[in-house]
């Protein structure tokens, strides 16, 4: 049985909702009594028990103990080291294996996860049931779906393998589990009646597919000559058949190209692939437009991409090639229409803060439950914060979806993978050239320069408002953490769709800069090795006047960072009287960054000022914690209080901001919760914290709008305080 591509809500108690696997669909035979051997087949028919031994096996031991023979449906996924199911691509190694060793031990193919990958071509995987169509003589196919659920849970439910999962099932509320799908990157869900039958071998509107990131098939119609260093062929020509079309005699409708996807092994696979079926004919119903020469091939081979989105004019944007597909007919590859879900209904959950998909081997259908008023809240923060009126007009075009990130990470993936050099395709139609990602940048953790570059591209949604029209300086650190950095305040050879504008940062001194909230830019600035985004306080509209300032908490040599919680947690106390709350975030190495809105039109003195006012009174009262000596010998074992970060033109790593720190940190915006129950510094990294910030939401929102400090209380205060 098939689900259709078509709208279905989040929200409906007639409704069962399950993770969307990305692998490939199994009919399985299971024998009673290890009576027999268990069998695997595709939807076409084909078996693929010798691609997957290992599922086999387990299936063969686990059948030892029923009595009767069943017939299940599921999916057979790859997973990483962790045993979470992880993309179609990861398969392509076990598609093209083939033969069981005589003595039925795994093939060679199931190797460790470590090991998995398109380098060896390899993974580990799993299967996940999630229906029982027979159970003996009993054919299961006509009974309602909660009642086949049932007796998969009843014989399925404990079958003693990693390798045999059950599915994840929610009934009438998938607003949580969508969330999760986002914040995971999952493809989608899949929505199913409750009540629904198995009618085998149709696409039926009671199951209904949700995609999120999109993806599906595409026949392959051709491919061009590659450019520079590029071995085997440039990009894959890509098409579907029109709705109606039954044979492939009406000809291919041209869907875009492919380039990213790809690493030596599998060009040359393909190349291999692909030669034999040349042809002279164009296969498409439009000889499409080509930069390189192209190749034409008989349509026989059919492709899994992954991309954000159709074009007006019909082409993919951002295609990433995931691998071949053999369970599916080139003559059924149509266009999918995507289903929109309505984001009302999905924005009102927040995500699991886990932010992974855990399939459990012993889950059960859950009830409707609704979202409470803290989630609702919370959930709230995850949308754009309203820019105050003067940022209005240049925020228009800074967003970055979580799609597009999706997309950079992917490519940024092949591109390490492959060469380790490569051109970005980047949203808006613009590409960046990106180096040497290989490159290890943190030795401790082995970080590369890739990793930041996924980094930053996954959390651009977070950190392109914090640094908006704010001009950047960058500490470049070419080499690594382990090696002198330098900084670089000037914009040099800047490549097209990177933001300079020229800052008059002194009387005389006029400088080219590069100027935030552009994706662009901020991939640019990391391929040029600066680990930290470091912007103003103000920005290019209003160059003299501070959105906010900032206490820039820093440990004496030999003072905890349980000391640093402490003086935050006094500073709160302060604000609270000034009637302000400020927004904490760690710095990302040894301190803690409590940050103040302004109102509109303040001065940096002004800010300077406020902030000195504070950091003396919390110096004068905890004077054995707290200081604002400025000599570095005379603090002892305290917390200084700087205020001084607060003069025009200075800056200070912004939230989001990676950090050159041994732990790879992260500046991470908190809740002022978090600080007074207390947090470890270290929890946040380069590599933990894009699941927090997709779960949580954009905390730093809050330093944008935030009621800002009433500064005629400030009189007040000061006299109340002596």
């Amino acid at each position: 049985m098939l689900a259709s591509l078509t709208e279905a809500p989040l929200d409906d108690p007639q409704l069962v909702y399950e993770p969307k696997y990305d692998g490939i669909r199994a009919i399985v035979d299971v024998p009673a009594g290890g009576d027999g051997r268990v069998r695997l087949w595709s939807r076409l028919g084909n078996e693929k028990t010798a691609q997957f031994p290992e599922i086999a096996q387990a299936l063969e031991i686990w059948a030892r103990r029923r009595t009767v023979p069943l017939v299940l449906d599921g999916e057979i996924v790859a997973i990483d080291a962790k045993g979470q199911p992880i993309g179609f691509q990861n398969l392509q190694g076990r598609i093209n294996v083939s033969g069981f060793g005589a003595s039925r031990r795994p093939h060679r193919s199931a190797r460790k996860p470590s090991e998995a990958g398109r380098d060896g071509g390899v993974c580990d995987t799993a299967f996940i049931a999630f229906d029982l169509l027979r159970e003996g003589e009993t054919d299961l196919r006509s009974r309602p779906l909660l009642e086949r659920r049932a007796a998969l849970e009843r014989v399925f439910a404990r079958p003693g393998s990693s390798v045999l999962r059950l599915s994840e099932i929610v009934q009438g509320d998938g607003r949580a589990l969508y969330e999760r799908a986002l914040s995971s990157g999952w493809e989608g869900l899949i929505a199913k009646r409750a009540d629904s039958r198995y009618v085998s071998g149709k696409r039926t509107p009671d199951w209904r597919k949700l995609k999120i990131v999109q993806q599906q098939e595409f026949v392959i119609g051709g491919w061009t000559e590659p450019r520079q260093t590029r071995a085997y062929f440039g990009a894959l020509l890509l098409g579907v058949y029109g709705a109606s079309s039954s044979s492939s005699s009406s000809g291919l409708t041209y869907a875009g190209h492919v380039g990213t996807g790809f690493d030596e092994r599998e060009l040359s696979r393909l190349m291999k692939l692909l030669k034999p079926l040349e042809t002279a004919i164009c296969p498409f119903r439009d000889r499409p437009p080509s930069n390189e020469r192209p190749h034409w091939v008989q349509p026989t081979l059919v492709a899994q991409v992954k991309f954000t989105e159709w074009t007006a004019d019909g082409n993919l944007r951002h295609p990433v090639y995931l691998g071949l597909r053999n369970d599916k007919k080139p003559e059924d590859v149509v266009r999918e229409q995507t289903t929109r879900v309505r984001a009302s209904a999905a924005a009102r959950v927040a995500p699991d803060r886990a932010g992974t998909a855990r399939p459990q081997t012993n889950t059960k259908t859950t009830t409707k439950t609704k979202p409470s008023a803290t989630v609702r809240a919370q959930a709230d923060t995850t949308s754009e914060a309203r820019p105050r009126k003067a940022d209005t007009a240049s925020r228009a075009t800074m967003t970055v979806s979580r799609l597009e990130a999706a997309a950079i990470v992917e490519q940024l993936n092949a591109i390490e993978h492959g060469k380790g050099d490569g051109i970005l395709a980047l949203p808006g139609e613009r590409k960046l050239s990106v180096t040497n990602l290989r490159k290890v940048f943190w030795p401790r953790q082995k970080f590369t320069k890739g990793d930041l570059l996924r980094y930053y591209a996954q959390v651009a949604p977070f950190i392109l408002p914090a640094v908006a029209d704010r001009p950047l300086v960058m500490k470049r650190f070419p080499n690594g953490i382990g090696a002198a950095p330098f900084y670089q305040h000037r914009a040099q050879n800047v490549p097209p769709g990177v933001r300079v504008e020229t800052v008059p940062v002194g009387p005389e001194d006029l400088r080219p800069q590069f100027i935030g909230g552009d994706i662009v830019t901020l991939l640019h600035m990391t391929q040029l090795a600066a680990i930290s985004q470091d912007p103003w306080f103000s920005r290019v509209q209003s160059l003299d006047f501070a959105d906010y300032v900032a206490l820039d908490l820093d440990p004496g040599d030999g003072v905890g960072f349980a000391q640093v919680i402490d003086v935050a947690r006094w500073i709160h106390d302060e604000l609270e009287q000034l009637g302000t709350i400020g927004v904490p975030k760690t710095s990302g190495a040894d301190g803690l960054h409590i940050y103040l809105p302004l109102p509109p039109n303040t001065p940096y003195d002004a800010g300077l000022l406020l902030c000195q006012i504070i950091a003396t009174v919390v110096s004068r009262k905890h004077p054995k914690q707290a200081t604002i000596e400025r000599f570095v010998k005379a603090r002892g074992k305290t917390v200084y209080v700087d205020y001084l970060q607060n003069i025009h033109g200075k800056t200070l790593a912004t939230a989001y901001s990676a950090r050159a720190s041994e732990y790879a940190g992260v500046s991470t915006p908190l809740t002022w919760k978090e600080v007074h129950e207390g947090i470890n510094r270290e929890d946040f990294t380069i590599q933990s914290t894009p699941a927090r910030f997709h779960a949580v939401g954009d905390l730093w929102a809050a330093s944008r709008k935030t009621k800002a400090i009433n500064l005629a209380k400030l009189e007040r205060y000061t006299k109340k305080m002596g």
